[in-house]
This record gives C-alpha cells, sequence and structure tokens, in this order.
C-alpha cells in the first residue's frame, strides 16, 4: 500500500507497533546498526526519528525485534562485515519469531549484493537502497503488515525530501545535508554509483534547518557532502559553498561549523578567506591528497597534480595559520611504485599534515581502477603503507604539540569513557582534549589549558 503522507505512514506504523506491543507484553525494540561516513551517520538519525515516532523502543543490540543495517560499500571488507552481522542476526531471528531484519544504504545499490542476498539471506525482510530512504515509514508499514521479502531499488534519486524526523545522537551538535551524490567519478570510487549524480539542498531550506537546530539547543552544525566545495552549482539559482558558510554564520546561537569533505581542484580563494575572516567556521580542513604522484593522481582522474596540491596547501597555511589540515592517502594504487609512494611521502613532509587517514587501496568491483593492469601485490603495498605511516605519525605528532600551553575553547562532547573524573572535549581544530569535568558540562564550551600534548589529544585544564 502506499501512502499519500510520511505522516501518515508514521501513524499506520504506529498502529502496527501498539499491535505487536499487545502481543510481547512490552514495547518492541529497534537497533540501527551504522556502517560507513558521516553521510551514513546522520542517514542513521532520520531511519532512528522514524522508528521512534513509530513507537519502538532504541537500543543498540542486534537481538532487537527490528533491526536495520545502514550499509557502506566503499570497501570490500565493508561488505564482508555487513553479511558476518547478518549471520548472527539470522540467529537471533530463530529465536523471536516477530523479528525482522532490514538493509539499507550504498551497498544496497550492487545489483550482486542484491542477488546474494536473495540467495543467501532470505530471512531479510525489507532492502532499499540510498535513493529511495525518504519512503522508509512505508516500507517500515508494509514490513510490519506481511511476510516475505520486500526489495525496492532505485537506480536514480527522484527529489530530496525534507523534514523527516530525526533522532541526534548528540542533542548539542548535529550533521546537516546540504547535497547528495557526486559528479567526479574518482576511478577507485563506487560512490558516484551508489550515490547518484551531485544534488544540492535548496540553500533556505539548509538555512530553516540550522535554524531550527539552533532553537533546539544545537551550536556545532557539521555540512554533509561528498564535495561541498562544488555545492549550489546545479541550482535554478546558483549559490556558491562559502555564501552558504556566510548566511549560516549569521543564525544566531550556532557558534561552530565544520563541513566535509572538500575536493582539492574545487576548493577556492573564496572559501580560504571565508574561513581566514570567520569567527565560527572551525579552523580544520579535511583536505584529500589520496597520492603525491601526479602520475597516479591523473590515473585516479582526481583532477589536480601534485604541484597544484601544494600550492594550495599553502595558501591556506598562509592565510590561516592555525589551521588543522588532514587528508585520506591512498596506498597501492594499480601501477603506483616505489617512487610513486616517495612523491606522497614529499608532500607529506612538505604540508605538515595534522593526521591523514591512510588506506591500503580496496579493488572495488563496478569502478575503472578494478580493471586496471598493475594491480600492486597485498605485501607490497604493506610494506609501502608502513613507510607513510610513519612518515604521517611523525609530522601529526608535531603539529599537534605547537599548541601546548595555549588556552583554546573546546566543546565538550562526553565524559571519558576511560576515566569518569575526565571529560572529553573537542577543539575548533578537530583535537581532542582530556580535562577534570564532570556530565553537567557536555554541550557547553569551556577555556581550557592544553598542558600536555599526548600525541594525538591533549590533557588540559579548565
Amino acid at each position: 500500500m502506499t501512502y499519500s503522507s510520511n505522516d501518515e505512514a508514521i501513524k499506520r506504523a504506529g498502529e502496527l507497533v501498539r499491535e505487536l506491543s499487545e502481543k510481547l507484553g512490552r514495547v518492541p525494540t529497534a537497533a540501527v546498526i551504522t556502517f560507513g561516513c558521516q553521510m551514513n551517520a546522520r542517514d542513521s538519525e532520520k531511519l532512528t526519528g522514524i522508528l521512534i515516532q513509530a513507537g519502538f523502543s532504541i537500543i543498540s543490540e542486534e537481538s532487537a525485534d527490528f533491526v536495520i543495517y545502514n550499509t557502506c560499500t566503499v570497501r570490500d571488507n565493508a561488505n564482508q562485515r555487513v553479511y558476518g552481522r547478518l549471520g548472527v542476526c539470522g540467529g537471533y531471528k530463530k529465536k523471536n519469531p516477530h523479528m525482522k531484519i532490514a538493509l539499507c544504504g550504498c551497498m544496497m545499490q550492487e545489483p550482486s549484493v542484491i542477488e546474494k542476498i536473495r540467495k543467501s539471506y532470505r530471512f531479510v525482510d525489507l532492502i532499499f537502497g540510498t535513493h529511495n530512504l525518504y519512503k522508509f515509514p512505508e516500507y517500515l508499514v508494509n514490513c510490519l503488515e506481511q511476510d516475505g521479502q520486500i526489495i525496492d531499488i532505485w537506480n536514480e534519486p527522484d527529489q530530496i525530501e525534507e523534514n523527516l524526523p530525526v533522532a541526534r545522537k548528540y542533542p548539542f551538535k548535529s550533521g546537516v545535508n546540504i547535497m547528495f551524490g557526486c559528479n567526479n567519478f574518482c576511478t577507485y570510487c563506487i560512490v558516484p554509483y551508489v550515490r547518484g549524480r551531485e544534488r544540492s539542498r535548496d540553500p533556505k531550506e539548509i538555512i530553516r534547518e540550522c535554524e531550527r537546530l539552533a532553537s533546539e539547543g544545537v551550536v556545532e552544525v557539521m555540512l554533509l557532502g561528498q564535495n561541498v566545495n562544488s555545492y549550489g552549482r546545479g541550482l535554478e539559482n546558483p549559490i556558491s559553498f562559502p555564501e552558504l558558510l556566510r548566511e549560516i554564520e549569521k543564525i544566531e546561537g550556532i557558534r561552530r561549523i565544520r563541513f566535509m569533505t572538500s575536493h582539492p581542484k574545487d576548493l577556492s580563494d573564496e572559501l580560504i578567506e571565508t574561513i581566514r575572516d570567520s569567527k565560527k567556521i572551525c579552523r580544520h580542513i579535511h583536505l584529500p591528497l589520496q597520492s603525491g604522484s601526479s602520475r597516479i593522481l591523473k590515473a585516479m582522474n582526481r583532477c589536480y597534480d601534485k604541484e597544484k596540491y601544494l600550492a594550495l596547501a599553502k595558501k591556506i597555511r598562509e592565510e590561516i595559520p592555525d589551521v588543522s589540515i588532514t587528508t585520506d592517502i591512498i596506498i597501492g594504487f594499480p601501477g603506483e611504485t616505489k617512487e610513486d609512494v616517495d612523491e606522497t611521502i614529499d608532500v607529506i613532509r612538505q604540508v605538515e599534515y595534522d593526521n591523514a587517514f591512510t588506506f591500503i587501496y580496496s579493488k572495488r568491483t563496478g569502478t575503472p581502477a578494478a580493471s586496471m593492469a598493475d594491480q600492486v601485490p597485498e605485501e607490497e603495498s604493506h610494506i609501502q603503507f608502513d613507510r607513510v605511516l610513519a612518515e604521517v605519525q611523525k609530522y601529526a605528532k608535531k603539529q599537534s604539540a605547537r599548541f601546548e600551553g595555549r588556552v583554546m575553547e573546546a566543546l565538550v562532547e562526553e565524559v571519558n569513557e576511560n576515566d569518569s573524573s575526565l571529560v572529553t572535549g573537542r577543539l575548533s581544530n578537530n583535537m581532542i582534549v582530556h580535562f577534570p569535568g564532570d556530565e553537567s558540562m557536555i554541550g557547553k564550551f569551556v577555556d581550557v589549558r592544553l598542558k600536555e600534548c599526548k600525541g594525538f589529544y591533549y590533557i588540559g585544564e579548565i
């Protein structure tokens, strides 16, 4: 059955959950298990919000009455993890005849995955993809009303749905999607094929969402997109990403603005100047390098070379001296040699990253790189990976230590999980600091003296 609105579908789901509650003699439970990036985490908050409105009690255990896996497919091991968890979940289902299992997210956009689940995981009740997540209230009703496998995968999105319920993980900070999809088609990346082409949200909708979040006590927003620097280009009335940032900066109550992720080919002088002149935009830019070799960058279809990247990083450092620059690096891309890795290490030494996420190349079926010649043997990739990681760690420790002794503002995020006498805060530059405090400080800004650098975090005091 189809519904004219999500509100109508959620209302019907609520009726079905109440009926289930009477059968069970308790409130039905639900768990949303998330794999992957910040985009997936934000999608999971929407799924959780819908389940809460329908009347489920949210837990973290996979033995819940309704379990939904929000999947990632950037690397093959992400797929394998999901299959492993499904095996465990199938065991729970044998003991609970009322249990429902759902799969969504990027992995579901791969036809081979759907075929495998049809054949080997027939106990899965519901499967949908990235383009129709907003239809979840309707799928939820259908899943609760009937037995058998429901599969609905769309190859292309038909709209951007606004105003879905959201259950935020943190009351004081929130992700905000500003765009979906990607047009870059890096040769190693599956994202454009599973997330679709680039679509920007209406800036008025983004502003309204940020204003509403501020009214609910949110003090920090993270603007999310596969490439935020190209935000606004496809809109009827184009607007640049720096212009959007300046509008959000005007919102009273929002004290910090973060964003992920920047593609180097689109990072403009206007954006650098906007960050430099802002009191709210965080001093942190994630600037994926992937490789320091111009030859490999061309094979990756990254649309910049080593020299352009270095010039951009230098300009950022000069204009925003207190900025933290982090990056992504892939080791073992097809055809990569030791000399190519030497080029990557040279970039690490020149940029002096504050941190880097370093990965060994993972072949993704369906991407051009998967069929390239000269696939690098795994043992060689591990040798080069260790070389790169050592350089990254050396410079990251040096960069982190430069703030020792300074007083900086931290947003308290949680009680320290290893020592309950400490709280954990995050600085504007994205570094973590642990210092004495209690639960009452969570969500508040505190001036902290950074007493001792421990490599990738600080020990501090108020």
